[in-house]
């Protein structure tokens, strides 16, 4: 069941992965990466709201984690149509659960047109495909990545009515 949930909610972000088009797995730089979603928002105030880190420069998740709180890792670029479709959503589950803190990775280095694989980040965590979902549990300890927290997130999103 989990498989054809997933494999419909990914036809809802990325219709490519449904029908065999081109999508957010890797590509090479610039190929059929989608436009620019704009600019890449600023890091927010500290009373909350979207935290963006990385900018295609390595990073330290621990660095990061808040404690007592769950913590969603969202490894994007904003040439990724499905990481621009899902973004809206990660940034109401932030604001509509106390619990729960997504902090967005940009994998894109500024300059780099498309998805930028070769970034240090990119590389640091060694990304084959995006978004793509580090969970970390309130205690500070990795509790999901990839397909189990890409699963995790579709069920947070569900359960909060945000599709």
């Amino acid at each position: 069941m989990r498989k054809i949930q997933r494999f419909l909610f990914a036809g809802l972000l990325c219709p490519g992965l449904v029908f065999g088009l081109p999508g957010c797995s890797a590509l090479p730089t610039g190929e059929g990466s989608g436009a620019p979603a704009g600019e890449t928002a600023a890091a927010p105030s500290p009373a909350g709201g979207e935290r963006i880190i990385g900018h295609g420069e390595e990073v330290n998740l621990a660095d990061h984690l808040v404690k007592g709180k769950t913590v969603i890792f969202d490894f994007f670029s904003e040439y990724c149509p499905p990481c621009r479709r899902i973004s809206p959503l990660l940034s109401q589950l932030d604001e509509k659960r106390a619990d729960i803190v997504v902090v967005k990775v940009d994998i894109n280095r500024k300059g780099i047109t498309g998805i930028d694989w070769g970034s240090p980040v990119a590389k640091q965590y060694g990304l084959q495909g995006i978004p793509h979902f580090k969970i970390y549990s309130p205690d500070g300890k990795l509790a999901q990545e990839g397909d189990d927290a890409y699963n995790r997130v579709v069920e947070l999103l569900q359960g909060e009515g945000l599709r």
